[in-house]
């Protein structure tokens, strides 16, 4: 069943245009999110008495309007081309113990 077919069978009358109509179907998922994110995320919906989900909803419609699906991407990144920086100044024998000094 398409998203038009669910809302005639839910209500005829839904008007998809009010700023409500996104919330009248959703759908819950799952995702994995980094501890730190998590936690800031949290701190985010407690500071303004939302829910974590309201927070969630709130970021993708702001990445969804910043960067619209079916959009073609800018011009591709390239790696600029590599410099000569000399010499070594260490044998590669003492690289992992130089890596552990303490400064």
């Amino acid at each position: 069943m398409n998203r038009s077919n669910i809302t005639k069978t839910l209500n005829p009358r839904l008007d998809i245009h009010s700023p409500s109509w996104h919330f009248a179907i959703m759908i819950k998922t799952q995702v994995q999110i980094p501890d730190d994110l998590f936690r800031r995320a949290k701190a985010v919906a407690a500071e303004r008495e939302w829910s974590f989900a309201e927070v969630v909803r709130r970021g993708l419609e702001y990445i969804t309007a910043v960067h619209p699906p079916g959009r073609t991407p800018g011009s591709e990144w390239n790696l600029p081309p590599a410099e000569d920086l000399g010499s070594f100044l260490a044998p590669e024998e003492q690289w992992t113990e130089l890596s552990h000094e303490q400064p």
